[in-house]
């Protein structure tokens, strides 16, 4: 299977003087293969939490496990590369979602059930921008789907999703979450809509 290359990371900062600087320059250091999903690798880039966010020169907040959601009041920034669906991912993949979503921090993402239109349905609490950067993938919803190619964007507004690859080949994404609250008229929606 094709490996994208790695991420080179540039964190700036400020000297005593308050002069910036390039403070880290190099490979990231929280890079992380789901043992539940081979081939699905998640690039953690940066993180932070509350609102607005202190601007500081703290510590790297991406040492650490994986975790799916943004922290509260903030935004997680990541690549991940998701490798190609298989027939077996696709026919056995429901039973391996409970495992693939504890990896990540957010068991309770998985909205899963034997009638969903794919075994990776998840939903989360939050906005999320996803880019195609390289290869192919298809967003499928409760009702419909869209075909994403290189340059395509989705504004993920906490709907429930999975990210299908039917190209045969592996796809990089870029995510930016952002952690939200639902509208009360959505904060119950059934993740099974039309099936």
């Amino acid at each position: 299977m094709t490996k994208f290359p790695a991420i080179t990371r540039v964190v700036t900062g400020h000297d005593t003087a308050g002069r910036s600087f390039v403070a880290d320059v190099g490979p990231l250091p929280t890079v992380v293969e789901l043992e539940a999903i081979p081939g699905t690798v998640f690039h953690e880039v940066w993180a932070t939490s509350g609102a607005p966010v202190l601007v500081d020169d703290g510590a790297d907040p991406t040492i650490g496990p994986v975790v799916l959601p943004p922290p509260s009041r903030g935004t997680r920034f990541r690549f991940v590369d998701i490798p190609p669906d298989t027939e077996e991912f696709l026919a056995h993949g429901t039973s391996k979602m409970g495992a693939a979503f504890s990896e990540i921090g957010d068991e309770v993402a998985s909205t899963v059930t034997e009638q969903s239109p794919h075994p990776l349905m998840h939903r989360t609490q939050s906005i999320d921008y996803g880019v195609v950067i390289d290869g192919e993938m298809t967003l499928v919803l409760d009702k419909g789907e869209a075909l994403l190619k290189p340059g395509s964007v989705v504004i993920q507004r906490g709907t429930n999703h999975a990210w299908a690859d039917r190209s045969g080949r592996m796809c990089r994404m870029l995510f930016v979450l952002i952690d939200g609250i639902y509208a009360p008229h959505i904060a119950d929606a059934p993740s099974d809509c039309g099936h």
